[in-house]
């Protein structure tokens, strides 16, 4: 497959992983379009060829590979696996992401995150947090999709795939919630309080 930004989106419309209806976002955070990336990276030959693909964007070799569990997971062995290095994804603990099962990371250590879809970036950021509070050096992030418009705020690179403007909305502005039409959470982080 050649990898281009519209050969990406006619495949996730193809794979049906372009949603469209109205989505409660993990961030809390409504919209119109949904990417489920998870339906892509079910694909083995997919996932390899968008793992090798962000590797390929990677301005550095890190030492480690880090990702969000659940969306991250995937995408980040693939992108580890290009790269040739190892990949710990962290797990929400009390709400927090957290390093778990034996992973752990050393003073100095390079690390990029790797995640499946970039919204907020409110994940990315955690983990980010949690791996420099442990002494380890952030050297980028690279996602399937930015669906920040330039607005997630990281103070490192983002790199992606598929820069694509689905608009969202507080819940209290939502046009769909003012029609009366039920939002869906699709996502595997539990539901904003």
């Amino acid at each position: 497959m050649t990898l281009t930004a519209a050969s990406l989106r006619a495949l996730f419309v193809s794979r049906g992983a372009l949603l469209e209806g109205h989505f409660q976002l993990s961030s809390g955070l409504h919209s119109p379009n949904y990417m489920q990336c998870a339906l892509l990276l079910s694909d083995p030959q997919v996932a390899q060829e968008l793992g090798e693909a962000l590797a390929a964007l990677c301005a550095e070799k890190p030492d480690v590979v880090l990702s969000p569990a659940l969306g991250g997971v995937v995408i980040g062995q693939e992108v580890a696996r290009a790269l040739r290095v190892r990949h710990f994804f962290l797990e929400r603990v009390d709400a927090a992401l957290t390093l778990r099962r034996g992973f752990a990371l050393s003073s100095g250590q390079r690390f990029v995150v790797v995640e499946d879809v970039v919204t907020t970036g409110k994940s990315t950021k955690e983990v980010v947090a949690a791996a420099s509070a442990l002494g380890a050096k952030p050297a980028g992030v690279l996602s399937i999709v930015d669906r920040t418009g330039g607005r997630a705020g990281f103070d490192i690179p983002l790199r992606s795939l598929l820069k694509i403007d689905i608009p969202s909305y507080r819940p209290d502005a939502c046009p769909l919630c003012e029609k009366g039409v039920p939002a869906v959470k699709p996502g595997s982080r539990p539901q904003p309080k």
